[in-house]
């Protein structure tokens, strides 16, 4: 199991392959989804596949969010566009897969958790993400940990045949710092 890093409450790691089987069941909750680019009919076999793919580009980080009482992952990050020259990466997904996790504050424990490894161990100058128009506690969630909006990706991504815009967003390491 590759730890990144950890708190009291939540281990964040790489994926493993036992994971998968979560992150599949997941990825099909209309709860979990409604803000996510994942197909309907996503499958076990799409995930698995999607691993398999982004393992050796070493652009992409498979990482599992795992509850340390339990030792059950409970959620799933995506980082993508890890660039080490430039030192920026992008939050592509983030989700509390679990239901008995959603809405407890969670999301913003796990994210400064993570925000926190990104400036301070892999020493990111700049962390990106998006969210759906329309979903209003990421924007919130993001706003409040001190990412600045930087415009709207008109139909920047595409969910079972729909495009949908995107709300960009960013933050660099002296605003992480500072707050």
């Amino acid at each position: 199991m590759e730890k990144i890093t950890e708190n009291k409450n939540f281990l964040i790691r790489g994926s493993q392959f036992g994971d998968y089987e979560y992150f599949a069941r997941w990825e099909v909750d209309p709860e979990v989804t409604e803000f996510l680019s994942f197909d309907e009919d996503r499958t076990y076999e799409d995930v698995v596949n999607e691993a398999i793919v982004w393992k050796p580009d070493g652009s992409v980080m498979d990482l599992a969010v795992e509850d340390k009482q339990t030792g059950k992952p409970v959620g799933r990050l995506i980082l993508t566009r890890v660039d080490r020259h430039s030192d920026s990466l992008d939050i592509t997904k983030f989700y509390i897969g679990e239901k008995e996790y959603r809405q407890k504050g969670l999301g913003e424990e796990i994210m400064k958790l993570l925000l926190e490894y990104l400036f301070t161990f892999m020493h990111m100058e700049r962390v990106s993400l998006d969210y759906y128009t329309g979903n209003k506690r990421a924007m919130t969630l993001y706003e409040k940990l001190g990412f600045k909006g930087e415009g709207i990706a008109r139909h920047a991504t595409k969910k079972d045949g729909r495009y949908y815009d995107l709300h960009l967003m960013s933050m660099l390491r002296t605003e992480f710092f500072a707050k």
